[in-house]
């Protein structure tokens, strides 16, 4: 069970005033006050971060699908990671990741509302990774 994230104590130390915490199946993050993000579980399902580890300051929110997590950062950019075919991949949509203001979450893909109200989507195509059918009815006001 330590592989799913049951067991935190290699990352015990830094999990002090954590200030939002979200969980894919098998994986934590939780962000820290600084902004950091710590992540633990199973490792190629989101516990794991090194790969983006240095992209993760100033975190304002996280969310997860089943295998993979994305966070917004202070600027509004944002940043993935976990199983690629569970939205840890954003790099098709990363272009139009600009002033992300709120991401959701289904199990297979995300959703992230940016701040001119337009919606980007990304994961598992059939589940909710792919609008481009109805992108031009999603429009938050």
């Amino acid at each position: 069970m330590d592989a799913f994230g049951g067991k935190s104590s290699a990352v015990q130390d830094q999990l002090t005033n954590v200030q939002q915490i979200q969980d894919t199946q098998l994986a934590f993050a939780a962000i820290r006050p600084d902004g950091s993000t710590v992540t633990w579980g199973s490792s190629q399902h989101g516990g794991d971060s090194s790969a983006v580890q240095d992209q993760l300051k100033d975190v304002q929110q996280i969310q997860a699908t089943g295998l993979a997590f994305a966070a917004i950062l202070g600027d509004g950019s944002v940043v993935t990671w976990g199983e690629a075919d569970f939205g840890g991949d954003s790099s098709a949509v990363q272009g139009q990741l600009q002033n992300a203001q709120q991401i959701q979450a289904t199990q297979f893909a995300f959703a992230a509302v940016l701040g001119d109200g337009s919606v980007v989507t990304w994961g598992e195509a059939g589940k909710g990774g792919d609008c481009s059918a109805v992108q031009n009815h999603l429009m938050v006001v």
